[in-house]
Order: C-alpha cells, then sequence, then structure tokens
C-alpha cells in the first residue's frame, strides 16, 4: 500500500470516526507561551531559571525558528476546560459521555485513588446529565473531605474499598456494577459501547428513551456502565484524537511542523491517544524504508509504571482501538514507526507514584506566581520540568516543544493534607 493511500484512508477514518455527538461543544482550547530567562546551563533542575507566560502566541506561519530569542514552549491549557472537569479527564470523557445517552445507560461505576481526579470528573459529569455515578474509592475515608475527595462525595455515591479488594479492579468493579444493576438489570463495559457506536452511529440528538428512564428511574431496569480506572480504555482515546485534529489545523502547529509534545503519564492513555491522533492525521511520514521517526513525536514522563508496563499498556490500547474500529491499516503505518508511538521517559527525579520532594511545593508556587498557571508536584510538575529541558535542547531552531496541561489540580488540596510541613513554607 502506498504512502498516499495509506494517508487517504487514515483521513477518512478519522472523518467517520469523529463525525459523532460529543461532551465538549468544540475541541477548541487555550494555547499560552512559556518564555524562559535567567539560564545559567541547560540542565533538568528549574533552579534559576524564570518563566513568563504569553497568553497571545503567533502561531500558524508566524511560529517560524528564530535563534535569537529565548527558549520557549507552548502550553495547551486544558486546564481551563470547565471548572471540575478538565485537563485530560475532559478529553477522556468527550467522545464517552454520549455513548451513555445513546445507550440509555442509568447508572456509572468507576473507580480510583482517594484523590481521583477522574472519579470526580465522572461524578460531575453524570450529575450533570441526571445520572447516578458509583465511586469505588482505593484505602480509607480521610477525616476532612477535600480536593477532589470532596467533589466525588457531593457529585457521587461514594464506596471506600479496602486496598487488598481493590487490586483486582475488574472483579471489584464487576461485582458492584451487578449490585447496582439488581435484578433485571444489565451491566456493560464501555469498550463494547465503542464497537456498537460503530454499526449504530449517529451525530444528531440524545436517545430520548434514556431521557425518559432518568425520568422514571424507579419504574425502568437499570442499565450500568462500566468505566475502568482513569478511562484507560479504547473509548478514552477518541476525544484525544479529536485533541490532535484541532492542533493539527494550519493556523495552529500544522501537520508538517516538527513538534515535541510533552505529557505527565498516569494511566498512559493520553499519551496513547495523541500519538494515534497524531499517526491517524498524517501528522506523522508514511516511510518508504523502515524505521522512521514521527514529525509530531509523543514524549510521555513515566509517573506510575515501568517503560515495559507502559509499552504494554500502549500495546493493548492500539489493539482494542483497532478492534472496536475496525480500523486496520494502522498495522501498515505501525510497521514503520520504531519503538512505537510513544517515547516514554523517566521523571528527571524518579520516586514512588504520588509522593512528593521537598522544594517541589514551592517550584509550583514560582510557576502560578510568575505565569498564572498552577501546576501540581506530582502530575503536571513533571511534564513542565521536562518541557523546559526540551525546550533548552531545541533553542536553537529545533523542533517546537507543546506540553499539555492534563488538569488535576484540585489535587493540591489532598497534599497540603499530606505533606503538611511542605505546605508551612510557603
Amino acid at each position: 500500500m502506498g504512502a498516499s493511500e495509506l494517508k487517504s484512508h487514515g483521513e477518512e477514518f478519522v472523518t467517520k470516526l469523529l463525525d459523532r455527538r460529543w461532551t465538549l461543544l468544540n475541541p477548541n482550547t487555550t494555547i499560552h507561551q512559556i518564555k524562559l530567562s535567567n539560564m545559567l546551563h541547560v540542565n533538568e533542575s528549574l533552579d534559576g531559571i524564570s518563566f513568563s507566560s504569553n497568553s497571545h502566541p503567533s502561531l500558524g506561519h508566524d511560529t517560524a525558528d528564530n535563534s535569537n530569542l529565548d527558549p520557549s514552549f507552548y502550553m495547551v491549557r486544558d486546564d481551563l476546560l470547565h471548572p471540575l472537569v478538565n485537563g485530560n479527564k475532559a478529553r477522556k470523557l468527550d467522545g464517552l459521555l454520549p455513548l451513555v445517552e445513546d445507550h440509555s445507560v442509568t447508572d456509572v461505576v468507576t473507580c480510583g485513588g482517594c484523590q481521583s481526579a477522574h472519579a470526580a470528573a465522572v461524578a460531575v459529569s453524570c450529575a450533570e446529565r441526571g445520572l447516578r455515578s458509583h465511586l469505588l474509592l482505593r484505602g480509607e475515608q480521610p477525616k476532612i473531605l477535600t480536593g477532589y475527595n470532596l467533589i466525588s462525595t457531593l457529585y457521587g455515591n461514594v464506596k471506600y474499598v479496602p486496598r487488598s479488594l481493590y487490586a483486582k479492579r475488574e472483579e471489584m468493579l464487576i461485582r458492584h456494577a451487578n449490585l447496582v444493576a439488581g435484578n433485571g438489570g444489565s451491566v456493560v463495559w464501555f469498550s463494547d459501547l465503542l464497537e456498537t457506536s460503530f454499526t449504530t452511529q449517529t451525530s444528531g440528538k440524545p436517545n430520548l428513551v434514556q431521557i425518559d428512564a432518568q425520568m422514571n428511574a424507579d419504574s425502568h431496569p437499570r442499565k450500568v456502565a462500566i468505566i475502568n480506572e482513569g478511562a484507560a480504555d479504547a473509548v478514552g482515546l477518541l476525544g484525544m484524537i479529536r485533541l490532535v485534529q484541532y492542533l493539527s489545523q494550519k493556523h495552529l502547529f500544522g501537520k508538517e511542523r516538527t513538534l515535541k509534545i510533552v505529557v505527565d503519564a498516569g494511566t498512559g492513555t493520553t499519551a496513547v491517544g495523541l500519538g494515534l491522533g497524531a499517526l491517524c492525521l498524517g501528522c506523522v511520514p508514511v516511510c518508504v524504508t523502515y524505521p522512521c521517526e514521527l514529525s509530531w513525536e509523543v514524549t510521555a514522563v513515566m509517573l506510575a509504571d515501568t517503560v515495559d508496563g507502559y509499552r504494554k499498556k500502549e500495546k493493548c490500547l492500539i489493539s482494542d482501538f483497532k478492534h472496536s474500529t475496525a480500523f486496520h491499516h494502522i498495522d501498515h503505518v505501525l510497521k514503520g514507526i520504531d519503538g512505537g508511538i510513544v517515547h516514554w521517559v523517566e521523571r528527571g527525579r524518579p520516586r514512588k507514584f504520588g509522593n512528593v520532594l521537598r522544594g517541589e511545593v514551592e517550584t509550583c508556587q514560582q510557576i502560578a506566581q510568575q505565569t498564572g498557571i498552577l501546576v501540581d508536584p506530582i502530575y503536571t510538575l513533571a511534564a513542565w520540568e521536562l518541557a523546559t529541558l526540551l525546550s533548552q535542547e531545541n533553542a536553537k531552531g529545533g523542533a517546537k516543544v507543546v506540553m499539555l496541561h492534563t488538569g488535576g489540580t484540585l489535587g493540591m488540596f489532598g497534599l497540603a493534607q499530606r505533606y503538611k510541613s511542605y505546605f508551612e513554607a510557603v
């Protein structure tokens, strides 16, 4: 199959894939430019570096290389999408929630940590649509509810699960979903809904049967849908592909420009979604000789697993995506990509997932005061650190560096409880 034919198949596939209803009215997002100054030398530390933010940067053809400028990177401000449901949480739910309406789902079951931004996003989004959410949170209930834990409690039905039971997530989710469904009810996984949507796909109005079911919930059998932890399944990739399509427009970043896209990785779903979007939309060259390099290189900072674990997750997501969407031409393109569609890298200062190191809260405070952008020490600070390093390395006419802000900043409230001594100095 020739390069032009592969590109045609990809564009045709994406057109069909994105011809559906979405949670977000449009895929638009705000883009800022972060400029660095006062650097003594290129390093992974942010010590001695000052930041400033340009909220109206030149994009499109105006982003021509200029070696005389200070290093900088672009920031995709998805943290501004919604007061409570933002960042990659909003993108993962973008294509998912309309499937809830189209398939007459009455209840949603998912799980996460005590301060899970994903669980809170599901709770808020379901409540906005008159749906019941059931959230299985790992561990014990904290003495004081705050941050995402408070939001989950206010908007959803929370149950705390011992860590020993939580370790078997799939079994736990199915068991609880069956309890919610009760006699006469049914349980379905969102991955199945995605596959079904390609045979019954609609871009029109929501299923009115679902609305009637909500109005008469007590007299109708419950239909319960299960969302994996972190929305880490193929349906969560749709919103990321839609975002890539938006960013690849000529007046923004375009498809031909060499980009290094940086994102923090929890489950890794966001990074894989960005990589698949770039692949399907032709933001990568189709090579005659193998291997080839990506024009849009997605680099993910590993936070919760090993490189082998993330690569396994990448393969599983691509396989599930291919199975659900029947886009088998993706194999021809993947053949030419050496090492996968995501570049998985260690954090500058590795640590056990969820831990905060001394001085990182002050770094978040510095960034907030200098740019007006809030990052958190567990997720988005890791991406910020890498974006800073890459922008220094590519300052002299290299690739443009773009960081995706994945939101999650309400998690700072929970961290303030866990790391009281770190916040006393702020």
